[in-house]
């Protein structure tokens, strides 16, 4: 299997007021990054104050208004790297598994989406962003298409058919996918096992009707 190319986050979805050049101010903006989270996971979102955040990060105020606005901004950026790593896992798993057919995508892709809510601080609450605003990650897209994009970019190295053609089809599923793991969220804060295992059933019957049942 050829290598797969990490698909790219949008621009606007890191809105620096400035880009951190020394590692000294990488690793505060980072800090800041992680203390959102953090607040997020005991507060919420609208509890959550860019005070609060710097506080929690051991910087002052000022420091963190030099690179964001305002809280909207960090949680966008917060959710930036949120969605970074999560293709950045994808493309990893997907290049060791090397799938034959959509039931090691399909698993791959939601295995990797159910630990990061279980297991990243801040993620159970924002996800990737349409708690706050449906176009976070790009003004030009909604989240979803952000996210559907990215996949694209990634299953199309390795599934031989039109990339519209799957754009349209992982569109579909993510969709799917979507509404039923957030039943299963509100079933089950870790989220329901049961619902998880029908959400890849259906996705999978989906993509294998659509496609054949090999990738």
């Amino acid at each position: 299997m050829s290598d797969i190319q990490a698909a790219k986050v949008p621009a606007e979805a890191t809105p620096l007021r400035r880009q951190p050049v020394q590692q000294r101010s990488a690793k505060r903006v980072e800090q800041m990054l992680d203390a959102s989270a953090a607040l997020i996971d005991e507060l919420g979102y609208d509890a959550l104050t860019t005070t609060l955040i710097a506080k929690r990060a051991g910087v002052a105020v000022g420091s963190l208004y030099q690179f964001f606005p305002d809280k909207r901004a960090v949680v966008q950026a917060l959710t930036a790297r949120n969605l970074e790593r999560f293709v950045g896992a994808v493309n990893e798993r997907l290049k060791q598994l090397g799938p034959e057919h959509w039931w090691d995508v399909v698993d791959s892709i939601l295995d990797i989406y159910l630990e990061m809510h279980r297991t990243v601080p801040g993620f159970s609450k924002v996800h990737f962003g349409d708690i706050i605003d449906r176009q976070l990650l790009d003004e030009t897209r909604d989240n979803n298409a952000v996210i559907v994009d990215s996949l694209t970019d990634l299953v199309a190295t390795q599934v031989d058919r039109p990339v519209e053609d799957l754009r349209f089809a992982i569109g579909i599923a993510n969709e799917v996918a979507d509404a039923l793991l957030k039943l299963a969220f509100r079933k089950e804060p870790s989220g329901d096992e049961k619902i998880v295992a029908e959400a890849k059933y259906v996705v999978k019957g989906y993509l294998a009707a659509r496609f054949g049942e090999r990738s």
